[in-house]
C-alpha cells in the first residue's frame, strides 16, 4: 500500500474547506437575493437595526455571491475571506448575540464561517486555486 505524498497537503489541503465554505456562502447569497429579494432581505436587516437596510442588503448579497464564487474559485480568496468574516461577525453582533451560542437562534453557524474564513484570510488559497495559478504565472 501507497502512503498518500506528504507534498499534496499545500497543494489540496485547502480544497475542501474552500469548497464547502464558498458553497455555504453562495447558497446564503442565493436565497437571500432569489428567496427574499432585496426588498425582503432589506426589510429583514431594517428590524434587527441595520442602519440603510437597502444598502447593506445589497452588499451582503454581492459580498456573500461574490466572495463565495471567489472562495470556490480560489481567486482573491484572502480579500473575499476578510469580507465574509467581517459579513459574519456583523451578523453574530446585530442578529445572533442575543440568541445564545446554539442553533436555531444562536451564533454557532456564524461563529463557524467566521473561523473558516478567517483561515482562508490567513492562509489563502492554497495550491489548487486561480491565485495560485495567478503567483505561478506572475513569477514566469
Amino acid at each position: 500500500m501507497n502512503p498518500i505524498p506528504r507534498n499534496w497537503q499545500p497543494e489540496w489541503g485547502l480544497v475542501p474547506l474552500r469548497l464547502v465554505v464558498g458553497a455555504v456562502f453562495l447558497a446564503h447569497g442565493g436565497q437571500k437575493l432569489f428567496v427574499f429579494g432585496l426588498a425582503g432581505t432589506s426589510d429583514i436587516m431594517g428590524k434587527i437595526g441595520i442602519p440603510i437596510p437597502m444598502v447593506a442588503a445589497a452588499v451582503v448579497i454581492a459580498t456573500e455571491l461574490l466572495g463565495g464564487l471567489a472562495i470556490v474559485l480560489g481567486g482573491l480568496t484572502r480579500v473575499a475571506a476578510t469580507l465574509l468574516a467581517i459579513d459574519m461577525a456583523v451578523a453574530i453582533l446585530a442578529a445572533r448575540l442575543q440568541g445564545g451560542f446554539f442553533t436555531p437562534y444562536g451564533y454557532e453557524f456564524e461563529l463557524t464561517l467566521f473561523g473558516a474564513c478567517l483561515s482562508l484570510a490567513a492562509l489563502g488559497a492554497g495550491g489548487v486555486s486561480l491565485d495560485a495559478l495567478r503567483d505561478r504565472g506572475s513569477h514566469a
